[in-house]
């Protein structure tokens, strides 16, 4: 599927599948988020501007390349992409940090927005947005809906597992919108749920 970026490394992979482990404990579920997310951050940032600065080497003045971490912004939304969010931190610590509350009604599926707080300019800033699941894909789809007003000059999304369901859900409603994922799972279970997944990310996250 065109626009979906499956980040298959060795060592993605060997901490996505620890982490699916049922008795994995709060503690190595969090740490090894924050691990994964970090590894991710190489590949989703591939393409990020850099550009170009005088430096003073120990030996001479050489021109090289930095980011401008500034017009970065990670979004989390909350409370779950808060795991990620730390992982992508600790890749670029000056990049800004937005949080969407967003909550998906067990009943009805559909997504509900109780929070909104974003960095100004968003027109002159890079977005990606992170969430460990994007399952039936409502949740996600909210999320850009609300930040493409904002109109930053890019967005792309993150997460640990998806599924073909929320893909194509995901496309449907943005296509411009790049997904990255360290896997993509079989399909959604009657409750919404991937499988066969790793559970709810969040509880697994927070110990709740």
């Amino acid at each position: 599927m065109s626009g979906v970026h499956v980040i298959d490394h060795p060592l993605v992979q060997h901490k996505l599948n620890t982490m699916r482990r049922k008795d994995a404990s709060t503690n190595t579920f969090r740490r090894l988020v924050e691990e994964l997310s970090a590894l991710m951050a190489y590949e989703v940032l591939r393409d990020i501007p850099l550009h170009e600065v005088q430096i003073e080497t120990p030996l001479e003045t050489m021109t090289g390349q930095l980011i401008d971490g500034k017009k970065l912004v990670f979004v989390s939304i909350l409370r779950a992409g808060n795991g990620i969010l730390d992982g992508m931190l600790s890749v670029v610590p000056s990049a800004r940090v937005g949080h969407i509350g967003i909550y998906r009604d067990p009943k009805t599926l559909v997504a509900v927005e109780y929070y909104f707080k974003v960095p100004k300019d968003l027109q002159e800033r890079d977005v990606v947005v992170v969430d460990p699941m994007l399952a039936t894909g409502h949740t996600a789809i909210a999320a850009v809906d609300r930040l493409k007003e904002c109109a930053p000059r890019s967005i792309k999304f993150v997460c640990l597992l998806t599924c073909p369901e929320g893909l194509a859900a995901m496309q449907e409603a943005h296509p411009d919108v790049p997904v990255y994922a360290a896997a993509v799972d079989r399909e959604l279970n009657e409750h919404g749920y991937i499988v066969p997944g790793l559970g709810d990310a969040g509880d697994r996250i927070f110990g709740t």
